[in-house]
């Protein structure tokens, strides 16, 4: 896997943002937003990482610290079960490299050090094989399909992944 870095979203992230507002980025959630809306999810990033409800990240690679995607996870329900979810998204140009799934790891990771204990869900789009691959990569496990309600109206059939995220160890 390649070697990124996350750090923590910031006000310096807004372009990141733009560059992720793609058809194809999108298409998960709607498809893209005009302006006011992308800098209202950037505020909302920004206002929930504040509150600790919810932690994005930017992905930076070796030469790009502008960042190459984002990742993060949310305070989340599951099935009236209290949870996290996660989500990312890397720009066309980096795919194929590892990144995501890298970078799905390193965020699990960040969540555990910061004393997160409820279980991760993941879920993608059943025809989107790339996501799905990265929930395995990740040690994520298939808990089926589920229809899942983006947000009001949009309803996705999506896999239901889970992680659990276990204490680290103590030495």
């Amino acid at each position: 896997m390649p070697v990124i870095e996350l750090r923590a979203w910031s006000k310096d992230d807004l372009e990141l943002l733009h560059r992720a507002n793609t058809p194809e980025l999108m298409d998960q959630l709607g498809g893209p937003e005009n302006h006011e809306q992308v800098l209202a999810r950037h505020e909302r990033y920004l206002r929930l990482q504040r509150e600790g409800t919810a932690h994005q990240f930017r992905i930076v690679i070796e030469g790009h610290p502008e960042g190459v995607g984002i990742v993060g996870y949310w305070q989340h329900e599951s099935h009236g079960e209290p949870a996290l979810e996660a989500g990312w998204s890397v720009e066309a140009e980096y795919r194929g490299q590892g990144i995501a799934p890298a970078a799905v790891i390193a965020m699990l990771e960040a969540a555990r050090s910061a004393g997160e204990s409820l279980p991760v869900h993941a879920y993608p789009r059943v025809d989107n094989p790339a996501s799905n691959a990265v929930c395995r990569k990740a040690g994520f496990r298939l808990l089926g399909e589920e229809r899942f309600e983006v947000k009001p109206g949009l309803v996705l059939q999506t896999n239901d992944w889970v992680v659990d995220l276990e204490p680290l160890a103590r030495a």
